[in-house]
């Protein structure tokens, strides 16, 4: 994967993730419904893998698999999750920018 492809990646996942913690706190009064997260660990320990790089470009991307629990919503670990997401997030995008400027300076280089 080029590091464009895996920072998009990572935004996709970072949405998913920002969805099911907004969905927490939305429903958090809600009875019987049950905590969701995504965990990053699950996705970004296997992207070098060559064998899970194999089976992606057979199968296709696999999907993201929302965990749940039965524990209790507490408002307060749930924005502090959101924080987090959304510094990974502003994270990415700076990543994805910076290739694109790299990207650019090369090109302009070129014809010049």
């Amino acid at each position: 994967m080029n590091p464009i492809s895996r920072t998009l990646g990572a935004l996709d996942l970072i949405a998913e993730r920002h969805k099911a913690l907004a969905s927490n706190l939305a429903n958090m009064d809600t009875p019987n419904y049950r905590r969701k997260d995504l965990s990053f660990s699950q996705y970004l320990g296997g992207i070098a893998n060559p064998l899970e790089t194999q089976l992606a470009a057979k199968l296709g991307p696999s999907p993201v698999t929302i965990e749940t629990s039965d524990e209790k919503i507490d408002p307060a670990t749930e924005l502090s999750e959101i924080q987090k997401n959304s510094l990974m997030y502003t994270v990415a995008t700076r990543r994805v920018n910076s290739l694109i400027t790299e990207m650019k300076t090369v090109i302009n280089m070129g014809n010049g």
